[in-house]
Formats: C-alpha cells, sequence, structure tokens
C-alpha cells in the first residue's frame, strides 16, 4: 500500500518535472524569435534609412537637372521674343514708309481731281447752253413741220400711235398663230401618247343603269297578291323600302322606282323572296326586307372590299369602305358609280405612272374622289366637298382630302396627282357610251355656247354643232379683220373654260370671208 503511494508520488513528481521542463523549453524558443524579430527590424530600419538618403540625393540631382532646363527654355523664349520683336519693328517701319508714298499719291490725285471738276463745271455750263440752242431748234423744227404737213403735234402722235397697234396687232396675231400652231402639235403628240396609253390599260366596257328594277312574276295573279287587301300589302312594302312600286298592264313584271339604288335593291330582292315563299303579309313582308336589308348591307362591304382588292390599295378605314361599297348601286347619268370610280383609279394611276408622280396616292384619290355622293342626299354641299369633309374624320391623307374636294375646281389643287384625278374623271365621264345627258341639259349646253359666241362685237351669227363640240362663229369682215380673229378666237375658247362646264375639249372656229363683185356692161 504504501509502495504504491510512493510510485504515484514518484509519478507526479516525473509529470511535474516535465511540464515544467517544457514549459521552459517553449519559453527559450520564444525569447529566441523575439531576439530574431528585434534583429530584423534593426536592420530595416538601417536599409529604410539607406533608402531614404539615396532618394535625398536623386532628388536634388533631379531638381538640379530640372533647374537647368528651365533656364535653357527661358532663355530661347527670350530669344525668340527679340526676334519677333525685331520683325515687328521692321515691318512698323515698311508700313510708315508705304503710308507716307500712299498720302503723297493721295495729294496728286486730289489735286488732278480739282482740276476735272472745274473742267466739269466748265463742261456743264456749255451743255446747258447747248442744250437750250437744241430746245430753240427742236421747237422751230416741229413749227415748220407743223407748217408743212398741215397737222398739230397731237394729229401726227394720235396717227403713229394708230399706225404702231395696227402693227402690233397684226405682230401678236402673227405670234399667235406661230406659237399656238407648235404649242398644239406638242400637245397633241404628248397628250394622245400619255393619254392612249393610259385609256388603253384601263380600257372597260360600259353598261348604262337605270333608275327603275323590274321583278318579274311568275303569273298576273301575283300583282294582286302584292297589292293584298284594300292596297296593304304594297304600301307595308313602300313603308319599309322607301321606293315607288309600279303595277300597270305590263305582263307578268312590276315596276319599282327609286333614285337610292340600295333601297331599289332591297326592295327587288324582297319581293323575289316573298313571291318565292308565297307567303305575303305585312308580318312577313317586315321579315323579309330587314333580311334583304342585312344581305345587301354585306354585298355593299363586300363591293369596297373587292374594289380596294382589284387596285391593289392597302387598308382603309371601315366606314370608308362601307361607303364606297354603296356606289356599287349609285348611277351619275346612267353611269354606274363604282365602276366608274374604279376606272378612275386606273386612270390616275396611268397618268402618274406616265409623267412620274406618285401612283399610289393618284390611285387612291381615284378611287375616292365621288365618295360624297353617297352622302348628299344629307347635306346640302357638293359631293366633292362633302367627300373631303367625310374622309378627314376618318384620318385620310391632306393629299387624297385635297384631290377629291378640288376635282370640280370648288379648291384649289395642292399636288399634281389631284390634276390628274381630274382629268381621268373627264376622260371616264366623256368615254363614248359612259353617261347619256338629259335633253333639257343638252339643249342648255348649246344655247350657252351660242350665247357667248354672240356676245362679242362683230359677230353676225353662230352655230353649236357636233352636240356641242364645236362651235361655228361668222363674223363681219368689214369689222374683223384676219388679225384679230384669231385672237376673237383665242377670247371666245377663254371664255368657254371660264364660264362652262363640259366634257372634253370644243373647238371655237371662226369663218371670215370678203367678196368684191362687180358687174360688167
Amino acid at each position: 500500500m504504501n509502495s504504491a503511494i510512493t510510485i504515484g508520488l514518484v509519478v507526479i513528481g516525473l509529470c511535474i518535472v516535465i511540464s515544467v521542463l517544457f514549459k521552459k523549453s517553449v519559453i527559450d524558443r520564444k525569447i529566441a524569435e523575439l531576439n530574431d524579430l528585434e534583429d530584423e527590424r534593426a536592420k530595416a530600419k538601417i536599409k529604410a534609412k539607406e533608402i531614404l538618403e539615396r532618394a535625398e540625393k536623386e532628388a536634388q540631382a533631379r531638381g538640379k537637372e530640372i533647374e537647368l532646363k528651365a533656364k535653357e527654355t527661358v532663355y530661347y523664349m527670350k530669344e525668340e521674343a527679340e526676334k519677333e520683336i525685331k520683325l515687328a519693328k521692321n515691318d512698323l517701319v515698311q508700313k510708315e514708309s508705304r503710308l507716307a508714298r500712299k498720302e503723297e499719291t493721295l495729294d496728286n490725285k486730289i489735286e488732278k481731281l480739282e482740276v476735272k471738276a472745274q473742267e466739269l463745271e466748265k463742261s456743264a455750263e456749255d451743255l446747258e447752253e447747248k442744250k437750250q440752242e437744241i430746245s430753240k431748234l427742236r421747237e422751230a423744227q416741229e413749227a415748220e413741220l407743223e407748217r408743212i404737213s398741215g397737222l398739230s403735234k397731237n394729229d401726227a402722235k394720235e396717227m403713229l400711235i394708230s399706225k404702231l397697234r395696227d402693227d402690233l396687232v397684226h405682230e401678236t396675231a402673227v405670234a399667235i398663230r406661230e406659237y399656238e400652231g407648235k404649242l398644239e402639235e406638242e400637245k397633241d403628240r404628248i397628250s394622245r401618247r400619255i393619254l392612249s396609253t393610259s385609256i388603253g390599260k384601263a380600257s372597260s366596257e360600259y353598261v348604262v343603269d337605270a333608275t327603275v328594277s323590274v321583278v318579274n312574276l311568275p303569273n298576273d295573279e301575283m300583282k294582286g297578291r302584292i297589292i293584298g287587301r284594300e292596297g296593304r300589302n304594297i304600301r307595308a312594302i313602300e313603308a319599309l323600302t322607301g321606293v315607288d312600286i309600279i303595277i300597270d298592264d305590263t305582263p307578268e313584271a312590276v315596276v319599282l322606282s327609286s333614285f337610292d339604288g340600295v333601297r331599289r335593291e332591297v326592295a327587288r330582292r324582297a319581293i323575289e323572296k316573298l313571291i318565292t315563299d308565297g307567303r305575303i303579309h305585312p308580318g312577313k313582308i317586315e321579315e323579309v326586307v330587314n333580311k334583304a336589308r342585312k344581305e345587301i348591307d354585306k354585298d355593299i362591304l363586300d363591293a369596297g372590299e373587292q374594289a380596294l382588292l382589284e387596285l391593289g390599295i392597302p387598308g382603309m378605314h371601315i366606314e370608308i369602305i362601307k361607303t364606297l361599297g354603296k356606289l356599287k348601286y349609285r348611277t351619275s347619268y346612267g353611269q354606274n358609280v363604282l365602276t366608274h370610280s374604279i376606272e378612275v383609279a386606273k386612270l390616275s394611276a396611268n397618268l402618274a405612272a406616265e409623267i412620274g408622280a406618285d401612283t399610289e396616292l393618284a390611285k387612291r384619290a381615284g378611287l375616292l374622289h365621288d365618295v360624297g355622293k353617297v352622302l348628299e342626299h344629307d347635306i346640302e354641299a357638293s359631293h366633292a366637298l362633302i367627300g373631303g369633309e367625310f374622309l378627314k374624320k376618318f384620318g385620310e391623307k391632306q393629299e387624297v382630302i385635297n384631290a377629291v374636294m378640288a376635282h370640280h375646281n370648288e379648291v384649289e389643287f395642292e399636288t399634281v396627282e389631284a390634276i390628274l384625278v381630274q382629268a381621268a374623271d373627264a376622260i371616264s365621264a366623256s368615254r363614248p357610251g359612259a353617261r347619256r345627258e338629259t335633253l333639257s341639259a343638252y339643249l342648255k349646253r348649246l344655247e350657252s355656247l351660242e350665247e357667248i359666241a354672240t356676245s362679242f362685237d362683230g359677230v353676225e351669227s353662230s352655230y353649236a354643232i357636233q352636240a356641242g363640240r364645236e362651235i361655228r362663229i361668222i363674223i363681219n369682215p368689214e369689222v374683223i379683220s384676219d388679225d384679230a380673229a384669231t385672237k376673237m378666237a383665242r377670247d371666245v375658247a377663254k371664255r368657254i373654260e371660264d364660264t362652262m362646264q363640259y366634257p372634253g375639249q370644243i373647238k371655237v372656229t371662226i369663218m371670215r370671208e370678203t367678196r368684191a363683185v362687180e358687174y360688167a356692161k
């Protein structure tokens, strides 16, 4: 027991000794490391001191070098400045010498000018004296001329002016004839080429539309069913469609009359559906009319879209397309307005292509130029102005709007394409068979032509011939000379252009004849 305790105490003592020895060794190692650090710090201080000393030496050397360079630069600048000052002084000396010479020259010139001024004054006095002498001689000559000729000064002046006026009229007439001859030849040649090319590309057949539609009936008994008891069926149809139904002695047919093509077409389709269905009474009539109206609305939209597709025109507002489609059921002097508008669009594009204008703008404006005709029933104004205002609401370009509004000369043309649309409109309307004209309008145009011709002095009679395409004027040869006749033809044509509207052109022919008759006895 005691030995075990002793051994334990010995082991403990040994552990303590070993621990003390270990700690001592660690402390000795730390002390050694601290000593090494102190040595390195001392070395670093020595090295830093050496670096500072070397830097100070280099800085001193660099400063001396910079100082030397600065002194050299100042020296060179000073030399350059002295050279410039020397040159400036030389220039000043030269300028002073030149100024002195110029002053001397100016003094000489002033002396010469004074001498010349004196000479001019003397010459002016001499001229004034000669002028007075010439004036006296002129008065004496005029008096002598009046005495010899027997005419006063004013009479001689009037005679000369009259002679000059006659010569001027003659020369003007000759110049007009020569210029107009060349102008007409060149204008006709170019116009024929452009128009023939454009019309040839846009040629189409015409079918003149009417303002009435005929509905064929299976038998005459159907007339009574359409009329209905006490006329209730026919009154219902007329009230719902807005057309006049004419039932007369024409076998197996009724006539629908209305200037509104849309209403007339609605009525025609409705009556045909009623005939096919067989049930004809006010309730069924209203149902069929509404159905026909929806079909027509679809056809109108299809017609407008088909026109755009045919011409290759890009997107357009739906309301404009619908209004454009309604032109299918609108006529002008028997010419279908939608067909006319499509043709005007093609002609406008062809004319624009011939002269290098904007073909797309001309085509679009040509198609839309008569769109106002659909709206003119509701608005008191020209269809051209109505169409322009309508297109303005839906964002059309100003160039298109101007072409639409200007095609009847109601506003000024802003583009060359607007003029082409007007020309294409006149071409389409004036082509043979395109339109029919009422007898009253035809007679009125002929009377207007003859009134314009007879309003000129010296006209004995006038005759409008060839359906108003030519006016022949017979003048008094004792009043109007050949030269004056040429000028009169021009004036008559100008007045016709200013006061009348007509398709195509009107030829003005003036006939003058002088006869000398003598009898041998």
